[in-house]
This record gives structure tokens, C-alpha cells and sequence, in this order.
């Protein structure tokens, strides 16, 4: 059994390496081939400290190739990934150090507890005596596990191995984290509960790199994305700049004061106006062009003395967005 120490004891936080002050996770000109495939195709962006970079795509897009190259798991053909200015190819032991890799699914480990788990992995980093015991301390805690210290891995539940696996990532203070795929097979609770955790990480100065499918997630919990599809990166912003980029027509709702019927006509003369549909008080309709746009039908609107209640853009989710920016393709 492994002693935790006194649980009263002072608790430890993590504190991230302040060194460096430039970009914290750095992909320069990335290239992987497996023969003729390209996996991950000329890619490049940064990640500033204390953001969360959400690297969505399809499966086979890349994403865990670029991932596993910037953990120093695997080599590029081409370019190069950086951890704090340190380069993944030439300097994988530092870079190492640095880091935390929490993979989409890890292996059991039979007749193995939560705290023999995370000590071999501790002891594994180089951590001793009591600097490995307050790691430990303050891992099990941050990750809600400290009740479930002598309980074996194998009956845990999803979401509690998810943690166990991320409390593996952080068991060394890094300043960075990959998490590939956190949330798969997560339900709403733990997905809720991850999220939560993932924001504090952030708020304490680590910067992260998270891939997952549940682009929901992604949007509430990221500064910044990027869609990579069949190995190229088609986009990096923010969900606000994705959505400013990629508008070349806007969906508006209006709801109207009386009779549709003139709100109607006044649509159907404008060119830029199309796919008008009515449902009792309110009318959706697409606008093709700028924002000016929008505007200009408000006026016609009023002009033709439409009583306008509630005229607004149908926000766009993530999924929206990863649908116009994609196109499907896989390699």
C-alpha cells in the first residue's frame, strides 16, 4: 500500500515553468509520410501559455500523428513541433520534462490501485521522497481520486480511469498537456466535470492541446481552434473568427407583429434574400453578402411599417462551422 501522508498536511499546487515567454507549443512546417500518405501535411501554429487549443478533425485527419510527434513519440519527415522553444526531434528528454501526454485510452494493469499507479509513474519522472508523496498528495485531490487511492484500476468506471489517466499526465508539474481525446465515452456529468478541470489547468498557467469529437465541448473550453483535414490545416482562430470568416451568407429569425404577408413581400424584392420560411409570427430567411446587409432589410422592414419584435442571426455552433470549413474527405 502507498502512504499518501497526513491529509491534513499543507497542500501542494502546481506551479508552471516560467522561463520562456514565447509561444508554448509550437508546430513549425509538420510533415509525416507513411509511404505515399500524407498523414500530417505541412502544418504550423502556436499556442500561447495558459490557452486551450482545440485540434478538431475527422478520424485519419492527423491529429494524433502531430500529437504524438510533438510528445516526442514519434519523428516528422519534415518540420518540427516545439514544447517552451525546446524542439520534440533534437531535444525529446527536456521536452519530456515539460510535458504531459494524456492518450485516448491507456492500458490495465491488473492486481494495480490508483496510488501504485501513480507512484510508479512518479518515481518513473524522477520524483523522490517527500516531493513525490506531495505530487501524489495533490494530484489525487485536484483529480478527485484521493477517496479511491486503494482501489483497483480495473473497477474503476470510465470517467474515474479518465481521470486516473489525466492525474498520470500531471503527476510531474508539466506546463503543457496533450490530451487526445479527454472526453470520449465520458457521460454528460464527467464530460461537465472534465471541462471544469480542464478550464482550472488553464487558469493556473498550463497550456493545452486537446483533441476530442464532442466539438460542444470544445467550443465552451478552447481560446482557439484548429480544423486539420486529410492532413493539412484549414483553419486557426477563434470560434468568433471562425464564424466571421466563413459567413458568406447569414441566417436571420424576425419576428413580426401582425400580418406576415408584408414582411413577405418586402423580402421577396431584395435579391440577396433567399429560403424564406414562415411559422406563425416569425419568418427565417438567409441573406447573402456583408453585414450591411442585415441591416438594410431592418430598414426596408420599417420603412414598409412592419412591426418588427425580434429580428437576430441564428448563431452558429462549432458543428456549423466544422461543416463549411471540411469537406468530408478522408485519406
Amino acid at each position: 500500500m502507498i502512504e499518501l501522508a497526513n491529509p491534513t498536511a499543507e497542500t501542494v499546487t502546481a506551479t508552471p515553468h516560467l522561463s520562456w515567454q514565447g509561444p508554448m507549443i509550437e508546430l513549425q512546417s509538420l510533415t509525416r509520410l507513411f509511404g505515399t500518405t500524407r498523414a500530417v501535411d505541412n502544418v504550423s501554429f502556436l499556442v500561447p501559455r495558459g490557452s486551450v487549443f482545440g485540434y478538431i478533425g475527422p478520424n485519419g485527419a492527423g491529429k494524433t500523428t502531430s500529437m504524438r510527434i510533438l510528445a516526442t513519440l514519434e519523428l516528422p519527415t519534415s518540420g518540427d513541433a516545439f514544447v517552451e522553444g525546446l524542439s520534440s526531434v533534437n531535444d525529446p528528454d527536456r521536452v519530456r520534462r515539460r510535458l504531459g501526454f494524456m492518450p485516448d485510452s491507456f492500458g490495465s494493469y491488473s492486481d494495480t490501485n490508483c496510488a501504485e499507479y501513480l507512484d510508479f509513474f512518479a518515481r518513473s519522472n524522477g520524483l523522490i521522497g517527500r516531493e513525490r508523496t506531495r505530487r501524489m498528495r495533490w494530484v489525487m485531490d485536484f483529480t478527485g481520486l484521493r477517496s479511491m487511492a486503494d482501489k483497483p484500476i480495473t473497477g474503476l468506471s470510465k470517467g474515474m480511469r479518465q481521470r486516473l489517466c489525466l492525474g498520470r499526465a500531471l503527476i510531474h508539474d508539466p506546463s503543457v498537456l496533450i490530451l487526445d481525446e479527454p472526453a470520449a465515452g465520458l457521460d454528460p456529468r464527467a464530460r461537465i466535470e472534465l471541462r471544469h478541470i480542464i478550464r482550472s489547468l488553464a487558469a493556473d498557467g498550463k497550456t493545452i492541446l486537446i483533441s476530442s469529437h464532442i466539438l460542444s465541448e470544445l467550443a465552451e473550453m478552447c481560446d482557439r481552434v484548429g480544423i486539420i483535414e486529410q492532413g493539412r490545416l484549414l483553419a486557426d482562430d477563434t470560434v468568433a473568427g471562425l464564424k466571421n470568416r466563413s459567413q458568406t451568407h447569414r441566417d436571420l429569425i424576425a419576428v413580426i407583429d401582425g400580418e406576415l404577408t408584408p414582411a413577405i413581400d418586402v423580402l421577396s424584392e431584395l435579391d440577396f434574400v433567399s429560403d424564406v420560411i414562415q411559422a406563425e409570427h416569425t419568418l427565417r430567411f438567409r441573406i447573402t453578402g456583408d453585414r450591411r446587409r442585415q441591416t438594410e432589410v431592418l430598414h426596408r422592414l420599417c420603412d414598409a411599417r412592419v412591426s418588427v419584435l425580434e429580428y437576430r442571426l441564428i448563431d452558429e455552433s462549432l458543428e456549423d462551422l466544422f461543416l463549411k470549413v471540411t469537406s468530408g474527405r478522408v485519406q
